[in-house]
C-alpha cells in the first residue's frame, strides 16, 4: 500500500469520525471508533487463520447467502466446533464466534439490526474471557457501549452504532485488510485525535518525528554508536507508554524479529487497552509484547518490583515521554526504594528525575536511555541539582539535545532529549542545540526529514559544529556547577559584526566630501535659473 493510499484510508476514517461524532467529545468517540477497527482487524486475522486451520474443508461465499464462511461452517460442523476453537486458541491465542465476526456485525449494522448493540456486547466480552493470553483480556473494558453520550434510549443508541459502523464498513472496504495497513490507519485516527484533543494529548501520544529520533538512538550500539545499528535488542521499555506509538517505533526501526520482547506500562486505564490494541494491530504478537496497567512512580508492576538483583529485568534499550513536571507525593518509603536510593527523590513539585531513575534502573550495561523531559531539569536546583550532578560524576549522561518549541500537542514548552548510559566510552558530554532547526506551522512547529538527520548524524559521530553541538568537558561543567543548561555550551546566537572604526572615520570624510561637491553643484544649477542659492 502506497504512502497516497495510507493517507486516503486515514483521511476517509478521520472524515467518518467528524461527521458521526456530534456533540460527543473526540476522546470518547475515539475509543468507540478504535475499537472498531480493531475488531475489523481481529475478525480478518482470525478468518484467515480459519480457512488456513480448516483447509478443504473451508466453505466458500456464496453471493446469496451474506453470513461468514466460518458462519456456515459452524451450522454444518456443529460437534466439531470444540476441537476446531481449541485449535484456534492454540494459533491466534483468541477465539471469535462467527456471530461476533465484524463481517457480521457490519452486515447487521447495514440492516440496521435492533439486536446490533447486544450481539456487539456479547461479542467484546466473549473475545476477551474466551482468549489463551491475557494480552485481551479487559480490553473493551472502557468501551461503554450503554453510555447516553450515544443516545438517550437502547434504540437511540443502536441506531447510533448502526450508522457508525456501516460508515466504517463502506470506508475501509476498498483498502487492504493487511495488518500493517490497519496499523498504520490506527496510528494515523491517534495522531489526528491527539491534534484534536490539545493538553489532553500529552498523556497518549508522542509525535513521530520526535519518536524517530528517540527510535533511531537507542537502535544505535550503544559504546559505539558511529558503527551503525544493533543487530538486536533483547528487551524494550517505555514505563509511561501511552498508545504504545514509541515503543511501535522502535521494533520499525529493529525490524518484526529485532526484538526479544517488548515492555510497556501505562497508568490510564482507557490509554492502556490502547496500546495493547495498537501493538496486535501492527502483527505484534502477544507473547512479544507485555504492557502493564499501573503506576511507574510506584512501582506496582511486580515484574519490576524484583529485589533479587539476578532477577532485575534489563533493557537494551529505554525510551519515555512521561508527563512534564508532574507533581507526586513522595515519602520515606520512596527515599529508601531501590531506583531512588542512590540519589535522592525528586521534589514533589516536578517528578521528572523519578521519572528518569525508574527508568535508568532496568537499563542494562550496555543499553542506551532516551527520555523527553522539559528544560528545566537541565538546571533547576535543590534535589535536582543533587541528582544530575550525581548522574554526571558517575558518566552516565552522555548528551543533552534542546529541541524548537511547540512541537508538541500538549504543550508550546521547549523540551530536552536526555541520552544515558551506564558505560560510556567519552569522558565529555555532547550537548545539541537543535532548537532553530524546524519548520513552522500554524498550530504547531514540525521537524524536517533534514533536521531529525543532523540530529542523529551529530549524535552517531559525536560531530562538532558551530552553534549547533560541542562536546564539553567535564572539567568544564563541573566550573558551571553540573548546570546543563544549553545555551551556556552552544548559543545560537550570531557575534556582531567586528566594527573597523578607521574604515568608518574615512566613510564619513567621503561622504562630507560629497556632501561639498553635490552642493556646489546645485547652487549652479539655481543660480543659472535665477533662484537663490542654498546657505553653504
Amino acid at each position: 500500500m502506497t504512502k497516497e493510499q495510507l493517507n486516503q484510508l486515514g483521511k476517509t476514517l478521520w472524515n467518518i469520525a467528524n461527521d458521526l461524532r456530534g456533540a460527543m467529545n473526540a476522546d470518547d468517540f475515539r475509543d468507540y471508533m478504535l475499537s472498531f477497527l480493531f475488531l475489523r482487524y481481529l475478525s480478518d486475522n482470525y478468518e484467515a487463520a480459519a480457512k488456513k486451520e480448516l483447509g478443504r474443508d473451508y466453505p466458500t461465499a456464496d453471493e446469496d447467502d451474506r453470513r461468514a464462511p466460518l458462519a456456515i461452517w459452524y451450522a454444518e460442523n456443529s460437534t466439531d466446533i470444540v476441537d476446531f476453537e481449541k485449535q484456534m486458541r492454540l494459533k491466534v491465542h483468541y477465539v471469535i464466534e462467527p456471530k461476533f465476526l465484524w463481517s457480521n456485525i457490519a452486515e447487521m449494522a447495514r440492516t440496521q439490526d435492533a439486536d446490533l448493540l447486544s450481539t456487539l456486547w456479547k461479542g467484546f466480552k466473549y473475545i476477551e474471557e474466551k482468549s489463551f493470553e491475557s494480552a485481551f483480556q479487559g480490553l473493551f473494558s472502557e468501551i461503554n457501549l450503554h453510555s447516553e453520550k450515544l443516545g438517550k434510549t437502547p434504540k437511540a443508541r443502536n441506531e447510533k452504532l448502526c450508522t457508525i459502523i456501516q460508515k466504517i464498513a463502506e470506508g475501509i472496504a476498498e483498502f487492504s485488510s493487511d495488518s500493517d495497513v490497519l496499523g498504520d490507519a490506527y496510528e494515523y485516527l491517534i495522531g489526528q485525535f491527539a491534534a484534536g484533543s490539545g493538553k489532553k494529548a500529552g498523556e497518549f501520544y508522542t509525535p513521530q518525528q520526535i519518536s524517530s529520533i528517540l527510535s533511531d538512538i537507542v537502535t544505535l550500539d550503544g559504546q559505539e554508536p558511529a558503527t551503525g545499528k544493533k543487530k538486536k535488542l533483547k528487551r524494550v521499555l517505555d514505563f509511561a507508554c501511552g498508545s504504545g506509538s514509541l515503543l511501535l517505533n522502535v521494533r520499525n526501526k529493529m525490524g518484526p524479529h529485532g526484538i526479544g520482547k517488548i515492555y510497556g506500562q501505562e497508568k490510564n486505564i482507557t490509554t492502556y487497552n490502547l496500546a495493547r490494541m495498537n501493538m496486535l494491530l501492527h502483527g505484534v504478537k502477544d507473547a512479544e509484547f507485555e504492557i502493564h496497567h499501573g503506576d511507574s512512580l510506584l512501582n506496582d508492576w511486580d515484574l519490576l518490583n524484583e529485589m533479587n538483583p539476578a532477577k532485575k529485568l534489563q533493557c537494551d534499550a529505554v525510551v519515555a515521554n512521561p508527563p512534564f513536571s508532574y507533581r507526586w507525593q513522595p515519602n520515606e518509603a520512596l527515599g529508601e526504594d531501590f531506583r531512588f536510593k542512590s540519589y535522592g527523590l525528586a521534589p514533589k513539585s516536578a517528578a521528572d528525575f523519578a521519572f528518569l531513575l525508574h527508568g535508568f534502573h532496568f537499563l542494562s550495561e550496555d543499553g542506551v536511555m532516551a527520555i523527553i523531559l522539559p528544560h528545566g531539569v537541565l538546571f533547576r536546583g535543590g534535589a535536582e541539582a543533587r541528582i544530575r550532578t550525581k548522574l554526571l560524576k558517575d558518566g552516565h549522561i552522555d548528551t543533552v539535545i534542546g529541541l524548537p518549541a511547540n512541537l508538541f500537542f500538549s504543550t508550546g514548552i521547549p523540551v530536552c532529549i536526555l541520552v544515558l548510559k551506564r558505560c560510556k566510552k567519552p569522558d565529555d558530554v555532547l550537548f545539541i542545540n537543535a532548537s532553530e532547526h524546524f519548520e513552522k506551522g500554524k498550530r504547531q512547529n514540525h521537524l524536517r526529514p533534514e533536521d531529525i538527520k543532523k540530529i542523529i548524524d551529530t549524535y552517531q559521530y559525536r560531530k562538532e559544529d558551530k552553534r549547533y553541538a560541542r562536546r564539553v568537558t567535564m572539567d568544564e561543567i563541573e566550573k558551571n556547577d553540573y548546570n546543563l543548561n544549553i545555551s551556556r555550551y552552544v548559543s545560537t546566537a550570531k557575534p556582531e559584526p567586528v566594527i573597523d572604526l578607521s574604515t568608518v572615520h574615512s566613510g564619513l570624510i567621503d561622504l562630507e566630501k560629497n556632501i561639498v561637491k553635490t552642493s556646489k553643484k546645485h547652487n549652479g544649477f539655481l543660480k543659472e535659473l535665477g533662484l537663490p542659492v542654498l546657505p553653504k
